[in-house]
């Protein structure tokens, strides 16, 4: 060592600690040191950590000679190899990474991740690597603006102490805080145990019991797992490089790096030339007694005998009574057993290694797992094959419990990265995971001792408008819209899909002679029910698969369209299960189950002729299993006609009760779709529109059935509806019809009118218990949308109650002109019944797709609030919190 060298060693100011008294007032002055370096910028941190790398690369020779001398283990010159790779591999791993402040920002989602110090960390230092892993430590402590209090082996004080005060007199010269690195000179368990506790974060590097000792101070801790490293020659392998490979591993500073080799397999094939290789390289093959008496040298009453560690193979030869050459590298036992019981099978931390005969692949791996599970969970796993044979290589990555899994690489050097593989993080503490009983399951870095804050803006999700690629509309619209089946697309074979009425009263004919003139072959499923099942959807399907058309046409109201899509997505998709699609989600982009791609087959197109449903412009059907009686409505973009053909002559023979019910159901679209949460600019428009064209025409549709102004208004106005909800959504209006529907039979549209107005109430408080939750929905505005939607529509008033007023009045008296009734009960619907199933209907009203748009977000007890209000015709309360 150097006059020079060692003057720096032993002078400079630094956090020396004598005694625990005085470490509680070091780790104070420490947390001051500490709390000034965190202030600093990158560009002085990044100077810092140059020179103190620079300082210690420069004193790599003498602080090796000082480990050997003070330690008695391993080789001088591996040594030197370590101390180098502990500031070059580390500096250059992190030269250019981010530590101060704002680490990673994305502006369009806003958000930005900025880095921040923990403080002050207990750093324990083991005796095999007494130096290189103190310039480790105190490196990454330094590139973090971490403090970091040092707790030596007792056995590598000296040397551990003169590696951390060269990197702090480094450190110290180019900027940093005098006292930001320190040690424990006086070393006691009290002491350790003391540091332990009170600092931020352990980074703890040594033997099991110190491992458990850290985790178990109630400090965060970051620690090894031992290793038991097994490597596995294949019959593949290239034999001369991986025996020598290994050598080269297992001899690197005697052995004593923890991913080291402690077992090899070899495959029977390649046995002999691997032991020949072997012994060529001058590697020795115990015998004997000499197998027995090495055997009970290097373990002793179950535990690594300490006098071995770091030896050379000569030096415990010579321990156990056992004659070999000076150069002999390593000693080499071939064992039968991979149980703990036998000592070959343990960590040896020597060049010392266990050698097994495997007659399989399958033989090697099992060997290996069982050598993993006796003191190696979760560190290092080693195979030497051909590259090419990647199922191989699989199959014994997918085996091991470790995590790191070396191929054709020397596991000491592999292992702790950037030698011999380049995207390995360098470091001296190897992560184990869980398996290892460490919080970690990969190399420990600078990413490990910082604290994260994560700064997320409030942004509003990216919107769509999905509507059909074409959507006809106006009196005689049909025939015209059918010709792009044949002169534009070249459709050949068109399934037309409607129900009995329309079919018998010869509706379809139109249709039938319009694809007859266009050479379109087309057959016709017309068993459609009003509330459509999925046996009946099956029945049409089989037509489909015997027909095979390109293009499917559904004719009729809301029934036909669900009856229709779900045999169009039976067609294509036959494995479709409803029960996946049927899963409700909070954001229809990120739901769990993704819908199939449609269109692949058939063209589908929807032609209307009832004004309600809008059901030809949405991605909603709902189908009814009559087995079990599950409901399943399914909503996605996948389910979107291609084409629609709104034609006023199919709407103008609708019966009254359908012109009612289709026509509220009409204005709950409208309203629902302007008051949710995913209302947009590009919806609020149609809804408007929609309602207004309601408050004008339905009741004249409603009186005179001939009104072909009425009927051409209100079928824009559904088809309207129909596009702003299938973007906005719905709410719990529609939520508790549903119920209404599926457990009392009251029509669709009915149900939603004679809960709108009181829904309407209950979605306008202002101090609501839970509102909506969406970010485009800031706060409670409900009210406010209600009175511009009234407004629209028509109604006036001197402030906006007013006009809220009198808007719920003119609803009220739009649905007594068009015979709607005025509570539940009105509908027939037995009051013992209602009770009894009201509890069921509310919990399922409140778990409904449509309710997550709502801008109120209802409770279970509310909802229930709600339908006893629209049975008893109960005054509205305020619905307030």
């Amino acid at each position: 060592m150097s006059e020079e060298t060692a003057a720096v060693i032993n002078d400079g100011p630094a956090l020396v600690v004598r005694s625990t008294e005085e470490l509680i007032e070091k780790l104070a002055l420490m947390r001051e040191a500490q709390r000034r370096f965190a202030t600093y910028t990158q560009e002085q941190v990044d100077k810092i950590f140059f020179e103190a790398a620079l300082a210690a690369n420069k004193a790599r020779v003498p602080l090796a000679e000082m480990a050997v001398e003070e330690t008695g283990m391993g080789c001088m010159e591996d040594k030197v190899i370590k101390n180098h790779y502990a500031s070059e591999y580390i500096y250059n791993a992190y030269k250019d990474t981010r530590t101060c402040g704002v680490v990673e920002e994305d502006k369009t989602f806003g958000i930005r991740k900025v880095a921040e110090p923990i403080g002050v960390i207990a750093a324990v230092i083991p005796t095999t690597n007494p130096t290189s892993t103190a310039i480790f430590k105190c490196l990454i402590a330094l590139k973090t603006r971490n403090a970091i209090m040092i707790s030596p082996h007792p056995r590598a004080k000296g040397c551990t102490a003169a590696a951390a005060r060269i990197v702090l007199e480094a450190a110290v010269a180019a900027g940093a805080p005098e006292g930001i690195i320190g040690w424990i000179e006086e070393l006691s368990l009290e002491a350790t145990n003391t540091l332990m506790a009170e600092s931020d974060i352990i980074l703890a590097t040594g033997g099991p019991g110190m491992v458990k000792a850290a985790y178990s101070s109630g400090t965060p801790a970051l620690g090894v797992g031992a290793g038991n490293t097994p490597v596995i020659i294949d019959s593949t392998a290239d034999v001369r490089m991986a025996v020598n490979s290994i050598i080269h591993s297992k001899t690197f500073d005697n052995g004593m790096i923890c991913a080291s080799e402690q077992s090899v397999t070899v495959l029977d094939d390649v046995y002999e030339e691997a032991k020949a290789e072997f012994a060529r390289r001058g590697c020795h093959f115990l015998e004997g007694e000499e197998l027995d008496r090495v055997r009970k040298t290097i373990i002793i009453n179950g535990k690594l005998n300490a006098r071995i560690v770091g030896q050379t193979a000569h030096d415990i030869a010579a321990l156990a009574g056992v004659d070999v050459p000076p150069s002999t590298k390593v000693l080499i036992g071939e064992v039968e057993s991979v149980d703990i019981s036998e000592e070959f099978a343990h960590e040896k931390l020597s060049p010392v290694l266990a050698m097994y005969h495997a007659a399989s692949f399958d033989e090697a791996i099992a060997k290996a797992e069982r050598l993993v599970a006796d003191g190696g969970y979760g560190h290092t796993s080693s195979l030497y094959i051909n590259g090419g044979e990647s199922e191989k290589i699989q199959r014994h990555y997918e085996a091991m419990k470790t995590c790191r899994i070396l191929i054709n690489t020397p596991s000491s050097q592999g292992g702790i990265g950037d030698l011999y593989n380049f995207k390995l993080p360098p470091s001296l503490t190897l992560g184990c995971g869980s398996w290892g009983g460490n919080s970690v399951s990969e190399n420990v870095g600078v990413k490990h001792l910082i604290n994260i804050k994560t700064v997320a803006e409030r942004r509003e999700n990216m919107l769509w408008f999905r509507t059909p690629e074409k959507v006809y509309f106006k009196k005689g619209c049909m025939p015209v819209a059918l010709d792009e089946l044949g002169a534009v697309m070249g459709k050949r074979r068109a399934f037309i899909v409607t129900d009995s009425f329309l079919y018998k009263s010869g509706f379809t004919k139109a249709i039938e002679s319009k694809l007859d003139e266009m050479g379109i072959a087309h057959a016709c499923f017309y068993d459609v029910a009003p509330d459509p099942t999925l046996q009946c959807a099956e029945q049409g399907v089989a037509q489909i698969r015997s027909f095979e058309p390109d293009t499917i046409i559904a004719v009729g109201g809301g029934s036909a369209m669900d009856a229709a899509k779900i045999m169009w997505l039976m067609y294509e998709h036959p494995e479709a299960a409803f029960e996946d699609m049927a899963m409700d989600f909070m954001d229809i982009r990120k739901r769990v189950y993704s819908y199939p791609p449609m269109g692949a087959k058939c063209y589908f197109v929807a032609i209307p002729t009832s004004s309600g449903t809008g059901s030809e412009v949405t991605p909603f059907a709902i189908i009814t299993d009559a087995e079990s009686g599950i409901k399943w409505p399914l909503a996605d973009y996948q389910l979107l006609p291609n084409m629609a053909i709104v034609d006023t002559d199919n709407m103008m023979s609708q019966p009254k009760g359908l012109t009612s019910a289709s026509g509220v159901d009409v204005l709950t679209h409208a309203l629902e779709a302007y008051v949710s949460v995913m209302a947009s600019d590009y919806t609020d428009g149609l809804a408007l529109r929609a309602g207004e064209l309601v408050f004008k025409y339905l009741a004249r549709a409603y009186d005179d059935p001939d009104d072909f102004e009425a009927r051409d208004h209100m079928a824009s106005a559904s088809c309207l509806a129909g596009m702003a909800f299938a973007n906005a959504f719905l709410g719990v209006n529609h939520s508790m019809a549903h119920k209404l529907g599926a457990f009392h039979h009251i029509p669709h549209g009915w149900a939603n009118a004679v809960i709108l107005t009181r829904v309407m109430r209950y979605n306008a408080a202002e101090r609501p218990t839970k509102m909506g939750t969406f970010p485009q929905y800031q706060y409670p505005h409900a009210k406010a949308r209600y009175v511009e939607f009234g407004r629209a529509c028509g109604f006036t008033g001197a402030s906006d109650d007013e006009v809220f007023e009198s808007f719920v009045a003119g609803i009220e008296e739009l649905k007594a002109h068009v015979g709607v009734k005025p509570t539940i009960k009105d509908f027939g619907v037995d009051e013992q019944h209602f009770l009894d199933t009201l509890d069921e209907m509310s919990k399922q009203a409140f778990n409904d797709q449509c309710t997550g748009a709502n801008p109120r977000y209802p409770l279970v007890s509310e909802i229930r609030e709600l339908y006893l209000d629209a049975y008893y015709d109960r005054p509205a309360s305020s619905y307030e919190d």
